[in-house]
């Protein structure tokens, strides 16, 4: 037997009353007391579906959507319902709140972390796109701390710092000339010390040939050896005094120095070095000469002081010119055909 249609009491709440349809409760309940319609109750409106949302986990999420933006496309396979671009945007829009053209953690416009469609930032090598802090690509502005701005090569005197190319290819033209002045003034005593040398080497090559390594029994050099030793060195090192001071004092300028096309200068101001400047510089390099028959010590000196512009910023100065205070610069060209300003000084005149 069914149950006619109308208001009952609630089983499931006996504090309310719901009206049955003959099939199942209908509408909504109202309280046990209170006095029922005629009737079934009036439909309840109809709710508006809920609007689908992306996924929120995952790879390919694109996190929280911002009321009124839809979400941005991503690369999910198959449509989406409501899921894309805003309209007028290109791809890589994202669903970040805010105006147009401004990053998803609030940067200044067209400002973007690395590629990441799914997070909706422009991917690599698209206009708007900047590699994070420390990854490559990346610098810091102009006046950020910490950003080093190469400072401009000094030039004394508005001249130009020589390079070492050219300062190595004047003292090796330098050094050519100095071996010729000492074939004709030393070479008899180079010849006599050899003299007294060559018994030793004879004797030890005819051992080293017969595969005897033993040091026995060698020939002593001649007490001479050591005293024209001596002799060589002093004249070596007399003949690279009168050769470099007296051209240096004038003019900076050795011979080598001319063809290169570079001078020494004082750092003080640009004139000749004079002479005391000039043996001081000179002294430094030239000088250990003599302690080459101390082992060679004097070699290794002269090898360091060779070496030091190599190491030396901003002014590329050997230790010679440290002492001296002196830099070594470029000669700039003037085309002979140029006017000298001392040919229009009447004579007697000076500046």
């Amino acid at each position: 037997m069914s149950v006619q249609p109308g208001w009952y009491v609630d089983p499931a709440d006996t504090e309310t009353r719901r009206y049955w349809d003959g099939e199942g409760w209908l509408g909504a309940p109202i309280p046990v007391d209170a006095t029922p319609p005629d009737g079934p109750p009036p439909p309840e409106p109809a709710t508006p579906p809920e609007p689908a949302t992306p996924p929120t986990s995952g790879p390919t999420s694109p996190g929280p959507v911002a009321p009124g933006w839809p979400p941005h496309q991503g690369p999910q396979p198959g449509p989406q319902p409501g899921y894309g671009p805003p309209s007028g945007h290109g791809p890589g829009w994202g669903p970040q709140a805010g105006p147009p053209g401004w990053g998803p953690q609030g940067g200044p416009p067209g400002w973007a972390p690395p590629g990441d469609q799914s997070a909706g930032t422009p991917p690599a090598g698209q206009p708007g796109w900047a590699p994070p802090a420390g990854q490559p690509g990346w610098a810091p502005p102009a006046g950020h701390p910490g950003w080093a701005i190469r400072p401009p090569e000094p030039r004394p005197h508005g001249l130009r710092l020589a390079g070492y190319g050219r300062r190595l290819a004047a003292r090796l033209i330098d050094l050519a000339l100095l071996l010729a002045l000492n074939v004709v003034v030393n070479g008899w005593f180079v010849w006599r010390w050899a003299q007294e040398w060559a018994p030793y080497w004879q004797e030890l090559f005819r051992r080293a040939a017969r595969g005897d390594t033993s040091a026995e029994g060698l020939p002593v050099p001649g007490e001479q050896a050591g005293s024209l030793l001596v002799v060589i060195l002093l004249i070596a090192t007399a003949l690279w005094l009168a050769f470099e001071v007296p051209a240096m004092a004038a003019g900076g300028q050795t011979v080598g120095k001319r063809v290169m096309r570079i001078r020494a200068v004082p750092m003080a101001a640009d004139q000749p070095l004079g002479f005391g400047r000039a043996l001081s510089r000179w002294s430094t390099l030239g000088l250990p000469t003599l302690l080459w028959y101390c082992a060679g010590i004097g070699l290794v000196l002269q090898f360091v002081d060779s070496l030091s512009p190599l190491w030396d910023h901003p002014l590329r100065q050997a230790l010679h010119d440290k002492r001296a205070q002196t830099v070594v610069v470029e000669v700039p060209y003037r085309p002979a055909s140029a006017p000298s300003n001392d040919r229009d000084q009447p004579p007697g005149d000076t500046p």
